[in-house]
């Protein structure tokens, strides 16, 4: 079969990680002798690869997540935000000196604030945290000497 009639197939089909990886795998498998199901197996991991990168992609998509934006940029004039304390906890500096506790409903970002505080805290404090659906506990210690 020809490779045109593959892509066309492969179009047909709703096959577009494998038809993305087709040259490859295929130049691949003929340069270190790849048997028939070594191919048809990478090209699958192509199309489960690419089917998953998608799935993501319409998730963010749907979710309509605001851009990534840098704390030097925000503008703090004019609005009822207190400067010095944000400034502070972007630090991280008092991580290391008291206990966290993070309430919030499903996906209001609990997790990776978390997540986040635990890794600042890695340096000279043994961190510990606990999660019910809710509320993140977290504790902070001094490592032992």
């Amino acid at each position: 079969m020809e490779r045109t009639e593959l892509f066309d197939l492969m179009g047909e089909l709703k096959l577009y990680g494998m038809k993305a990886a087709f040259d490859e795998v295929m130049t691949t498998a003929v340069k270190r002798q790849h048997e028939p199901q070594r191919i048809v197996g990478d090209l699958l991991k192509a199309e489960i690869s690419e089917k998953q990168a998608r799935s993501i992609r319409n998730q963010l998509t749907i979710a309509k997540l605001p851009l990534a934006k840098e704390l030097d940029g925000f503008v703090f004039e004019d609005t009822p935000i207190n400067q010095t304390l944000v400034h502070d906890l972007a630090s991280g500096n008092f991580i290391a000196q008291r206990n966290a506790i993070l309430v919030g409903g499903i996906g209001s970002g609990k997790t990776h604030l978390a997540i986040a505080m635990l890794e600042a805290a890695s340096g000279p404090a043994v961190a510990a945290a606990s999660t019910t659906s809710s509320v993140w506990s977290i504790g902070l210690r001094p490592r032992d000497p």
